[in-house]
């Protein structure tokens, strides 16, 4: 599933080309995605429309219309959006294609429909957008994902510190990969519980966590199963991956073998040396540390 460095990869390499640029027509394939297409709002809120800019909330793209419209994309497991010439032919999986007065077409491609479409027209798109980003956590990559305000949102959380990561209430857009990534090169055993975290091991976690989908994006996202970015080229930060997918491989720090277990549910890679479980028996360490 494309997870945050994806979905930026996608918004950086779209955003030179599309702003400026007006969505003259709309074509839908006719196939349900996740949820309903919302033809008739994209004909009245979307369609010959300029495109001011894209943002990224999370896992979604927001294509911003001058109207104070907005378009907002989630990729799901296998989406992707590519810029293409109008005449080349739509793929098989081409679900969604916005012409624009340039004569180029954005096509989302999405094999196994999991993704979504959603339009927020003129008149409730400030509302809708509001309601939409509280139900969102911490933007791991903004300046509100800090030691700090982690202890405070995990406080009294039993819940891993693996699925906390992942748990788009609390922090958005850390998938799997980066989340098993972030926490090897935090040292932290993905099942210690985050209630249990110290505000110093927190701190660890954020400059891990941060340094990690920076790194992701510079190499263009992680290719895993079918993410493909904007261009058609597709990343390569998996080159670069430590503990994902490297089950029994050597440890890169300490060269003892990649442990791959399953916790709630999602694969899970560490390495048992360099992120040993600290058995904590009262929260009295805890709270040491705050």
């Amino acid at each position: 599933m494309p997870e945050l460095p994806e979905v930026e990869v996608t918004r950086l390499g779209l955003l030179p080309y599309i702003p400026t640029q007006t969505i003259t027509n709309i074509w839908w394939s006719g196939k349900r995605l996740r949820t309903a297409m919302p033809t008739q709002l994209l004909q009245s809120s979307i369609k010959q429309q300029v495109i001011t800019t894209i943002d990224r909330r999370a896992k979604y793209l927001l294509f911003r219309m001058r109207n104070s419209a907005v378009l907002v994309i989630h990729l799901g497991m296998t989406g992707k959006l590519s810029l293409l010439e109008k005449d080349i032919p739509k793929a098989k999986h081409d679900h969604l294609a916005l012409l624009l007065n340039n004569g180029k077409e954005i096509r989302f491609n999405d094999s196994r429909r999991f993704g979504s479409v959603t339009v927020w027209p003129p008149d409730r798109a400030e509302e809708m957008e509001r309601f939409f980003s509280a139900k969102e956590g911490i933007e791991p990559l903004g300046d509100q994902f800090t030691p700090k305000a982690l202890l405070t949102l995990a406080s009294n959380k039993k819940l891993a510190i693996k699925p906390f990561l992942m748990n788009s209430k609390y922090v958005a857009g850390i998938g799997n990969i980066y989340a098993n990534e972030t926490l090897f090169k935090a040292g932290i055993h993905p099942t210690t519980p985050a209630q249990h975290i110290t505000k110093q091991q927190w701190g660890e976690i954020v400059e891990a966590a941060k340094s990690t989908l920076k790194q992701a994006i510079e190499a263009g996202g992680t290719t895993i199963s079918d993410f493909l970015g904007s261009s058609g080229q597709p990343g390569y930060f998996q080159l670069q991956l430590n503990v994902y997918g490297k089950k029994n491989a050597p440890c890169p720090q300490c060269k003892t073998p990649v442990i791959k277990t399953e916790l709630a549910g999602r694969a899970t890679f560490f390495c048992p040396q360099c992120q040993l479980l600290q058995q904590l028996t009262t929260n009295a360490c805890r709270k040491k540390d705050t």
